[in-house]
């Protein structure tokens, strides 16, 4: 049985997800081009890249990268010139910062918004 301290040690999150704004519209449109960025992101970032999928949404894109460690998603609004960018991991191994901040200089940003939430597992406080 796997006691409450073994599992908060194990469930280990880290979230960056943020807002691009003023992207290349021409990049935010090429499917294969962001397919590209997400498995760069993914090596970038020291994570296992198992798969990447794309789908074109005119005129807008949406990609998952799924890595052993969680995922990578870009989802782009080229009208808008905005992005939308996820790099969420499980466990210690790899750094969604570098992943996130690659994407940001592939998509020619202008300025964006990053945040970071902890998903680590907290023990409830019973006091």
């Amino acid at each position: 049985m796997v006691t409450l301290t073994q599992l908060r040690n194990k469930v280990i999150g880290h979230h960056v997800y943020g807002e691009l704004y003023g992207c290349d519209p021409d990049l935010l449109s090429n499917e294969e081009y962001l397919a590209r960025v997400v498995k760069e992101a993914a090596e970038i970032g020291g994570f296992t890249l198992l798969d990447v999928k794309a789908w074109k949404i005119n005129p807008g894109v949406s990609v998952v990268g799924i890595v052993l460690e969680s995922h990578i998603t870009i989802h782009t609004w080229p009208e808008y010139e905005f992005a939308s960018v996820d790099v969420y991991t499980c466990g210690s191994r790899g750094d969604p910062y570098k992943s996130f901040n690659y994407i940001v200089e592939k998509l020619r940003a202008k300025y964006y918004k990053v945040r970071y939430s902890s998903r680590n597992y907290e023990e409830k406080d019973e006091g």
